[in-house]
């Protein structure tokens, strides 16, 4: 009987095409810390962590442009609504042995005074109050927007435009709600 090694290979060496997407099962928080140090902060893919699967995914160039439509229209909303923000763009955020997410885009609003002028996230530093995901390549997991306590998530899909804004108990949103209004 012939012994088998796993095959070990970087994951900086893969070469992934415009759409795709990898899940892999069964990464450790230490795998999935290590891949992103690896892969650096310069980079066009994106990659989510939850319940111990990794998935990378490579945007396809109809990704940009719809979440810069998404982002001008919240950025519209604020401006109408009298609100300070702070942009964040694609972020890396972390709740330690559970869940990693990069949004394509994000918004401090009620935090925005503590994150202006910021390059970096430090370690006690809010999630945002606002992630925003479009879902070209890949779908995008509640389980590990909720475990970050992103407040509010706007995910785009087949033309179709989905807000979340009560995965928090305490709820705040963009939006006015029924009973805000």
């Amino acid at each position: 009987m012939t012994a088998v090694s796993p095959v070990v290979k970087p994951v900086s060496q893969m070469r992934l095409k415009p759409g795709s997407t990898v899940s892999i099962q069964d990464v450790s928080w230490e795998e999935f810390e290590s891949i992103l140090e690896e892969l650096g902060e310069k980079r066009s893919l994106r990659v989510a962590y939850s319940k111990f699967t990794l998935e990378i995914m490579v945007p396809l160039p109809e990704h940009k442009k719809s979440k810069d439509l998404i982002s001008d229209i919240v950025k519209i909303l604020l401006k109408i609504a009298g609100k300070s923000y702070e942009p964040f763009g694609s972020t890396t955020f972390k709740r330690e042995n559970i869940a990693g997410v990069e949004p394509d885009a994000c918004f401090y609003i009620q935090n925005y005074q503590r994150m202006i002028g910021r390059r970096k996230l430090e370690p006690n530093d809010p999630p945002p109050d606002l992630a925003i995901e479009t879902d070209v390549t890949s779908k995008t997991t509640l389980d590990a927007y909720v475990a970050i306590a992103v407040p509010e998530l706007w995910i785009y899909d087949s033309k179709k435009l989905r807000i979340y804004f009560s995965l928090l108990p305490t709820p705040y949103s963009l939006l006015p709600t029924p009973n805000s209004a």
